[in-house]
């Protein structure tokens, strides 16, 4: 898939209903966030920009995760959270950023409803990491992460009980949780 292709499939399809992850508990307040999902058009494709969080943090250390957070007061939409803090996290430019739209909101079983922003990140651009929250920045090529042979179910005790989530290991990257769940979202909403 190259950068035009997905540009008709976010001007020609329409969202769907929320992704809900496994232990998700309906009815639940959940903290409203956002992330980008960025896609780096590249020689050989398109590639997924992804981080890796410190392992000191209290939430989610040490996983991958695409930029993003909670929806701050002063967030007029989500498209404004998912720039703000990838700016902060990463320190990409917004101007580097083409828009392209937004997957179903994505509710986790951590109590969190997050809105997913697709953009293209146009290079050249420098990164510079906010080094408390993230340990590094790296790129995975997208064909990888959108063929379904790729996409694996995985279950683990948690709090009682069993859960299931998405995982998509790569290299030395164990992709899982949220991060891999709106990648399987992402691979639906382009397959239409």
């Amino acid at each position: 898939m190259d950068a035009a292709t997905l540009r008709e499939c976010f001007l020609h399809r329409f969202r769907h209903e929320p992704v809900v992850e496994d232990g998700h508990v309906p009815g639940r307040t959940l903290t409203p966030a956002a992330v980008l999902v960025p896609l780096v058009p590249r020689d050989d494709g398109l590639h997924v920009l992804l981080t890796r969080r410190t392992d000191h943090l209290h939430h989610h250390p040490g996983q991958i995760s695409f930029p993003g957070g909670r929806v701050e007061d002063t967030d007029v939409s989500a498209v404004m959270t998912a720039l703000r803090e990838t700016e902060e996290e990463i320190g990409l430019d917004p101007d580097r950023v083409e828009l392209l739209g937004e997957l179903p909101d994505y509710c986790t079983g951590t109590g969190f409803r997050v809105s997913p922003v697709v953009g293209l990140v146009h290079p050249p651009f420098a990164l510079e990491l906010d080094t408390f929250e993230v340990a590094e920045a790296f790129e995975v090529p997208l064909a990888f992460l959108m063929d379904p042979d790729n996409h694996q179910r995985h279950r683990m005790e948690y709090q009682g009980r069993m859960r299931e989530y998405w995982a998509m290991p790569w290299g030395d990257y164990f992709i899982w949780g949220a991060t891999a769940g709106i990648l399987v979202s992402l691979y639906r909403f382009l397959r239409g």
